[in-house]
């Protein structure tokens, strides 16, 4: 038996997961997940703020109301059957499902949903700040979430649209908790944090047994789901960095699934015919960004010559071949309000005649983050060599993607390589991040790439952004985006370049598998392995 397979089963046997006596596949009724997910920071739904993470939350926990596996594109009903909106007073009442328990065994109430998005304010971590853009806080959030017999009434502050709200309570920071189990693991009153990044409290299709940080995740079947049991009693997902070892794990039936393989395994994988090739379409937008504490990246002549430093289409013909498309703008496409045109190609001599009218003192060297995995270490070396011969020089610090987000988070980077998924499917969601700052004070941490950029947004642009989110008018409202869109291609520190395809590679006895446009839609539910 390899070392691999050495290391799978004592995975196995860990999780206390029922063995073949050959063991030439995994069990029948488990999961076997090879992937990256070393972008783990926290797994705490008021906390987790990662692509990997985000995938965990949804599996494990329900909001009022959310997306689901059986229909990724319409809002439906979670925690809450049926909701009644009052436009006028700025107010939507849930009328809370019947008989639905956490896991614990203990059954959902009103006063959890208000612990639960309390909880998140009070924490304050990445991601609160989604609920607080309704115009919650610590201190009014009783009196904007009040409680009646198995209802919750909520309201809000802010001139945007009741679908606006919904789809805010379909984000992941509104994720329900078990109160009375949370608060049993509280310590020094962390609202029980430090205990739910290492195990679950809610009423998803899954619970956590057991995770460990860059090793393994795993998650038990919820019997009593409300939507039904998973198909799988376990699902395991092993973290497996290189793409080689997951492609090696799955031709030899130690994992049902690999979701990081490169273009050129998918497609020896493709003329093989053995494995499974499944394409899903993501709203991941990629792009490089310039630290604006760096006093040589604040010249916008480098960020106009930037644009055409990019060799978009020599990385989507060769090595980013089916896992990206060409996209140059915060939106993606595929989404009312998305800007669909390409207007920058790579064009050497023009960044150059851009850098030389400006005045610009050549070379520069610059760091440029990038999380060590492929398919960034690949676009990174591609960046380096084109930027290089117009002088501007970037020295590539990879590290694990906690590493790299972390440090970006604290400002402390210089260039950065990155991508970036809604928080919820509202355009407001990428615009608040693309094109808002409104202080842009190091203490003032706001989870956006322009603050993390240190960019102090033009105050048009503020002003533009938060018109679009109160407009009413669905079409109006997206060209006020789409506009938006343009202004930042235009002239801002940083460059989109692509929009992501998931290929997820898996067993062709594997069906099932539910993998949206966002991390938030990946769901385990409906997998089946067929003997």
């Amino acid at each position: 038996m390899n070392i691999l397979k050495k290391a799978l089963v004592a995975a196995m046997l860990t999780t206390a997961v029922p063995l073949a006596g050959a063991w030439a596949a995994t069990p029948a009724d488990v999961l076997v997940v090879a992937q990256n997910i070393d972008d783990i920071v926290a797994i705490d739904p008021a906390q987790a703020y990662e692509f990997s993470s985000g995938e965990y939350v949804t599996n494990a926990y329900d909001r009022l109301v959310q997306y689901d596996a059986a229909d990724t594109e319409t809002l439906a009903a979670g925690l809450a059957t049926e909701w009644t909106i009052d436009a006028a007073n700025k107010s939507i009442t849930f009328k809370l499902r019947e008989g639905v328990k956490f896991t614990s065994g203990n059954p959902v109430r009103p006063q959890d949903v208000l612990f639960s998005w309390k909880r998140v304010l009070v924490l304050n971590k990445a991601p609160a700040f989604i609920l607080a853009g309704l115009g919650w806080t610590v201190e009014n959030i009783e009196q904007m979430v009040t409680l009646g017999d198995g209802s919750v009434t909520i309201k809000y502050v802010g001139d945007f649209s009741p679908n606006y709200v919904l789809n805010v309570l379909a984000a992941r920071p509104a994720s329900v908790v078990d109160e009375a189990t949370v608060m049993q693991h509280e310590t020094d009153g962390d609202l029980g944090n430090a205990w739910l990044n290492a195990n679950s409290a809610g009423t998803g299709p899954f619970s956590l047994r057991a995770y460990r940080p860059g090793e393994m995740l795993t998650l038990d079947a919820n019997p009593d789901y409300f939507g039904g049991a998973p198909k799988m009693k376990s699902v395991i997902i092993r973290h497996v960095a290189e793409a080689a070892t997951q492609q090696l794990l799955l031709e030899s039936g130690d994992a049902d699934m690999a979701k990081n393989l490169t273009p050129d395994q998918v497609a020896g994988l493709e003329t093989k015919g053995t494995i499974k090739i499944e394409t899903y379409p993501q709203a991941a937008v990629h792009w490089f960004s310039f630290n604006q504490k760096v006093e040589a990246l604040t010249n916008e002549a480098v960020w106009d010559a930037a644009r055409y430093l990019v060799d978009y289409k020599g990385m989507t013909d060769t090595f980013l071949k089916g896992q990206m498309q060409i996209h140059q703008a915060f939106w993606p496409a595929g989404f009312p309000g998305a800007l669909t045109d390409t207007p920058f190609t790579y064009d050497v001599e023009k960044a150059k005649k851009i850098l030389a009218d400006a005045g610009v003192k050549l070379p520069i060297t610059v760091t440029l983050d990038v999380i060590n995995s492929a398919p960034f270490t690949d676009i990174a070396q591609s960046l380096q060599s084109s930027f290089a011969q117009a002088g501007i020089n970037f020295e590539i610090l990879p590290g694990t993607g906690a590493q790299v987000i972390t440090k970006y988070r604290a400002r402390t980077h210089e260039a950065m390589l990155l991508y970036w998924g809604p928080d919820f499917m509202d355009p407001h969601s990428n615009a608040k991040a693309f094109a808002y700052n409104a202080d842009n004070s190091d203490d003032k941490y706001a989870s956006t790439t322009t603050w993390r950029n240190a960019w102090a947004v033009p105050e048009e642009l503020n002003k533009e952004t938060m018109a679009a989110l109160a407009e009413p008018d669905a079409e109006k409202r997206n060209t006020m985006y789409i506009d938006l869109q343009k202004k930042i291609q235009a002239k801002a520190p940083f460059v989109i370049m692509f929009q992501a395809v998931k290929q997820v590679a898996m067993g062709p006895n594997v069906s099932g598998f539910v993998n949206g446009a966002t991390s938030d839609f990946v769901f385990y539910r409906l997998v089946e392995k067929k003997s």
